[in-house]
């Protein structure tokens, strides 16, 4: 039945051989003692400034990229709903449908409907990502080259402001944002 050679069920064979797991950007860090105890035990931590800001435009970026092929669906349906003649027109014996004139119609209104869509997905994207990656903590040893990063904020609307108990080290000496 499954043949008499044995070397078909040796470990070379038969074993499949998987790459190492790559380090995680971001994990769970313990919460300090300022911190809001209704947020949980653990807040969201990132080696440093560079990972924190790839994992941010990262995460923006596939929720408007979602968001944008969830629009394109709702637009596609409200648009051939605008452009489709009246329903009296079918009833008068009205003559028969332009399909070019309806196509400029959808064409039209889907350029519309996709610019406020991206403009509104833009915003959704900054509105769900601006929570965590606000409370967020960046380990560093020293502050040096945490500037550009509270300028980063600053420049994406984060509130930017770290008193010198919220860079005061919490576990291992390391400080963090």
């Amino acid at each position: 039945m499954w043949g008499s050679d044995a070397e078909d069920f040796s470990p070379a064979a038969t074993i499949i051989p998987f790459d190492p797991p790559i380090p995680i950007l971001r994990g769970p860090f313990p919460a300090c003692p300022s911190d809001n105890p209704s947020k949980g035990p653990f807040v969201l931590t990132f080696r440093d400034a560079a990972s924190w800001r790839l994992a941010y435009r990262a995460t923006e970026s596939k929720i408007i990229e979602q968001c944008e092929a969830a629009a394109r669906s709702g637009c596609s349906i409200s648009v051939s709903n605008k452009c489709k003649p009246p329903w009296w027109k079918l009833i008068f014996g009205a003559k028969a449908a332009d399909f070019a004139e309806r196509e400029e119609c959808e064409a039209r209104e889907m350029t519309s409907c996709l610019a406020a869509a991206k403009e509104a997905c833009i915003g959704f994207a900054r509105e769900r990502c601006a929570p965590p990656f606000q409370e967020a903590r960046i380990a560093t040893s020293s502050w040096k080259g945490s500037s550009n990063l509270v300028f980063w904020t600053s420049e994406k609307g984060f509130d930017a402001e770290y008193s010198e108990a919220d860079s005061s080290a919490c576990s291992d000496g390391a400080s963090i944002l």
